[in-house]
């Protein structure tokens, strides 16, 4: 069977309810796993999420993204452990760096970004594992740390949400899996594999044990350009002002060819002058197409392939707009 994905939690105007009723729906369409985006952009949390993905389905293997340090390990792990119980051992995490803009939103101290996130990490495995735990780690300092219950699971994967190059590489050296990001070409793509199956050599792992998912955006429509300027926003997403400093950069650095460094002051500009509106209208249809997977339905499943071929084990779609979801999930239902 081929394994496919559905993704959501970036669209302000999906309430909680209408996210559990799409999971379900890729449930019972034989989708392996429903994924939601914690972000920077302050939508909806991933624990109430999550909480609601599990009472609606019973089969589909749930995950999310939720960045260190904006949670203790310790309470990272009780409530990734309780999410556990509550949906019978089908959950994922998929942790991230704090970085400086994470740190500065959330009102804490910048900290070395590899660092939190490798302790945070190591200290939350322990915690899982249903041990007693001491951890002396140059941030994350736990003395006779335990759960009270015996988890459902004493291993929950963790596959490392990865953009820049430090980040892949510390995937393939203590991630059982990446989450390689949205908004990224076919060519980003090829170029973190080849990164990430450096770093899993490196680290003297098994390339065949360690998962490769890829949230990719999608809008499909009979229009070709009403699909590409229904995608247009959540491209805008990545280059507004709190979030271009750790999108645009670490993607250039692995090697985006489709973002041009010239165009960063202009979007920036147009932001300035005209909020979101205004920068969703400057976003060119190079970036759509480069970007996303986007146009007709033959072109959208062609893309995906694409992404599939380059090494992407579980890709992980996420419509634009609302009223594609159905065609969407239709469109790559394995079952």
């Amino acid at each position: 069977m081929t394994r496919i994905g559905f993704a959501t939690g970036y669209d302000p105007n999906l309430t909680i309810p209408d996210m559990a009723a799409w999971i379900k729906k890729a449930e019972d369409r034989g989708y392996e796993m429903g994924f939601f985006s914690e972000t920077i952009g302050l939508v909806r949390g991933s624990v109430p999420a999550l909480s609601a993905f599990a009472l609606a389905t019973r089969k589909i293997t749930l995950g999310t993204t939720q960045v260190v340090r904006l949670r203790s390990p310790v309470v990272m792990a009780q409530t990734l452990a309780s999410l556990d119980e509550l949906a019978g051992g089908r959950i994922i995490l998929a942790p991230g760096a704090c970085t400086k803009a994470h740190a500065l939103r959330h009102s804490l101290e910048p900290l070395d970004p590899v660092l939190t996130l490798t302790e945070w990490v190591e200290s939350m495995r322990l915690i899982l594992s249903g041990a007693t735990v001491d951890y002396d780690g140059e941030v994350v300092k736990l003395k006779d740390v335990g759960l009270s219950w015996p988890p459902v699971r004493q291993y929950i994967p963790m596959w490392v949400a990865a953009t820049s190059k430090t980040g892949l590489k510390l995937a393939g050296k203590v991630g059982n899996g990446v989450l390689l990001n949205a908004i990224s070409s076919p060519e980003y793509t090829a170029n973190a594999i080849k990164i990430l199956k450096e770093a899993v050599a490196e680290a003297g792992r098994s390339w065949d044990d360690f998962e490769v998912a890829q949230l990719i955006n999608c809008s499909v429509e009979d229009d070709r350009q009403k699909a590409y300027d229904q995608i247009r926003w959540e491209i805008a997403s990545k280059f507004t002002p709190i979030q271009a400093p750790f999108n645009a950069g670490p993607r250039l650095r692995v090697g985006e060819p489709v973002i041009n460094p010239d165009d960063l002051p202009r979007f920036a500009e147009a932001y300035n002058q005209g909020g979101k509106e205004g920068l969703t209208q400057t976003i060119p249809d190079s970036y759509v197409t480069g970007l996303t997977a986007s146009g007709t339905p033959n072109e959208v499943l062609d893309k995906v392939e694409k992404y599939r071929a380059l090494g992407v084990k579980l890709p992980l779609l996420r419509p634009a707009a609302h009223h594609q979801t159905e065609r969407l999930l239709n469109l790559f239902a394995p079952a």
